[in-house]
């Protein structure tokens, strides 16, 4: 099992090449950006020049934001400066932020998924292996490349991409044509044995795929700390997460296959009205411990190798209760067995 962290404060650039060699000196494989108030691509330009190991992801790129040549060109910089560490991490977002806060077209967000990857396939298999740009489907289309505009700077060649999902729809494409799956952090141990890894499958029947090589990535809640606040601090943050999500319609399929879906309804009424202390609220001991890996720190590690390990291929955890020698001590733990 590899084991990321996430990048924090993305919003000063100049703090990204010492964290991103403290996170490689304390033994992360991965380091993790996600597109919210900043651009997730310009500190993995700053990490990969002060790093030399680890892994770089987006975890997630908003997909529907850009279109396929403007990826494959981003994510073909990244992975030549990189010298072949980077993983392409894509996701949907829902339609409000498509429409409303990018102004992109929002419609069958999995079959666009699907075509903008073969896109960027087609793309790469221009630029990498000669192959005539000849991509028309019912989304993209792209016939012209001349070689003013081919890249010539990438000898690693064509970057993995994977995908968030949580519905079965996405999680078939990711089965069908990505190189891995996001797995959303609204999860449970459940809900990814009887829902999302049947969908995996499926998806891979359908290109003839096998589990070999494809990576499942999930970044998991943990509730702990050193002394009594800090540990109340954390589970009222996580509670409060975890109720944010269960508000989205998208998500109730998680909640019902615990027998929790009205909870989705209720938590979506308290966020239209702002009361987002009393959304957290309304998450119980026994929600939050299917959710979250609720432990003191010496046994966080234990405890999602507990849970994760044998399902997915990386979690995200940042142990951030830890100093750094104790994490890398979880780290090598987690490693082990």
């Amino acid at each position: 099992m590899k084991i990321d962290s996430g990048l924090m404060g993305m919003a000063d650039l100049s703090k990204v090449p010492e964290q991103a060699r403290r996170l490689e000196a304390q033994g992360f494989d991965g380091i993790v950006t996600a597109e919210t108030a900043n651009d997730p691509f310009f500190p993995l330009m700053l990490a990969a020049e002060h790093t030399e190991r680890i892994e770089l992801m987006t975890s997630i790129a908003v997909a529907f934001s850009r279109n396929p040549m403007t990826l494959a060109n981003i994510a073909n910089d990244l992975q030549a400066f990189s010298k072949g560490r980077f993983i392409l991490g894509l996701g949907s977002q829902i339609k409000p932020h498509i429409t409303k806060r990018f102004s992109m077209e929002w419609s069958k967000p999995a079959a666009r998924m699907r075509e903008m990857v073969l896109a960027m396939r087609a793309i790469w298999d221009c630029w990498y292996e000669g192959e005539k740009l000849d991509f028309r489907g019912e989304f993209y289309k792209h016939t012209l490349m001349t070689p003013m505009f081919t890249p010539t700077n990438n000898p690693y060649g064509a970057p993995k991409v994977v995908v968030a999902a949580v519905g079965p729809l996405m999680t078939e494409v990711c089965g069908e044509v990505a190189d891995g799956m996001l797995v959303h952090a609204f999860t449970t141990q459940k809900y990814l044995r009887e829902t999302t890894l049947p969908a995996i499958e499926k998806g891979m029947a359908k290109s003839g795929r096998s589990r070999e090589g494809f990576q499942i990535s999930l970044p998991s809640f943990v509730v702990s700390g050193k002394d009594e606040q800090k540990w109340e601090e954390v589970r009222a943050a996580t509670a409060k997460q975890i109720a944010f999500y269960g508000s989205t319609p998208a998500y109730k399929p998680v909640l019902d296959a615990h027998g929790w879906g009205d909870l989705q309804g209720e938590l979506n009424r308290l966020s239209k009205r702002g009361e987002w202390d009393a959304m957290g609220e309304e998450i119980t001991e026994e929600i939050l411990e299917t959710f979250a890996v609720v432990a003191e720190p010496a046994k966080v590690a234990g405890a999602l190798k507990a849970r994760w390990g044998g399902l997915v291929d990386r979690v995200l955890c940042t142990f951030d209760f830890a100093t750094d020698e104790e994490r890398a001590a979880y780290l090598e733990e987690l490693r082990a067995g």
